[in-house]
């Protein structure tokens, strides 16, 4: 009988112990973007190497575009990550730098990250892992200047399937983290 309770807090405090001894990784913040200023992933939008001068710079037709963008909530809602990973990939940066000017244009906004994995794993796993994605895209932010009342984190772990199915298509479209305003 006293095996159960015991059982249920050693995975708590291993729960824990993964959430702090990974909360050191995070987003990439070294500027390697291959992403669109739009979200898309064409893979050829950016010429640079990597030094972080596709932050806040766009080309002539993108800066009128800018000014509209930071005044309407971003469409892109959604970025993916890569197999037990909570890395932001480089593509997606520029999706998330849109989500940063629209929190930094608009003080008052709230938004929610959603952190969400699939089904391989523990269920305990599987919510650290949810948080520890929403959390970096949450460091992220706050590097690029939104201010940390504008945020909160909710992981589902693999609770809240986006599609349903035991393949890698649907794996892939469940690992992610959603911005919910």
């Amino acid at each position: 009988m006293q095996l159960k309770p015991l059982a249920r807090s050693l995975a708590a405090a291993l729960s824990i112990v993964a959430i702090a001894g990974c909360s050191s990784t995070g987003g990439t913040q070294d500027g390697d973007s291959y992403g669109s200023q739009d979200g898309s992933t064409t893979g050829s939008s950016t010429s640079g190497t990597g030094t972080g001068s596709q932050y806040g710079s766009s080309s002539g037709s993108g800066s009128s575009s800018g000014q509209q963008a930071d005044s309407r909530i971003p469409e892109v809602r959604t970025i993916y990550f890569d197999y037990d990973r909570d890395t932001i990939k480089s593509e997606y940066e520029s999706v998330v730098m849109s989500h940063a000017r629209y929190l930094r244009a608009n003080p008052s906004a709230q938004m929610v990250l959603h952190g969400h994995t699939d089904e391989r794993g523990t269920r305990e796993y599987n919510m650290a892992l949810g948080e520890r994605r929403a959390n970096a895209v949450e460091r992220f932010l706050n590097i690029q200047g939104v201010s940390p009342s504008q945020m909160s984190v909710v992981s589902y772990g693999e609770e809240r399937p986006a599609v349903n199915g035991q393949d890698e298509s649907a794996y892939s479209q469940n690992r992610r983290v959603v911005f919910n305003y």
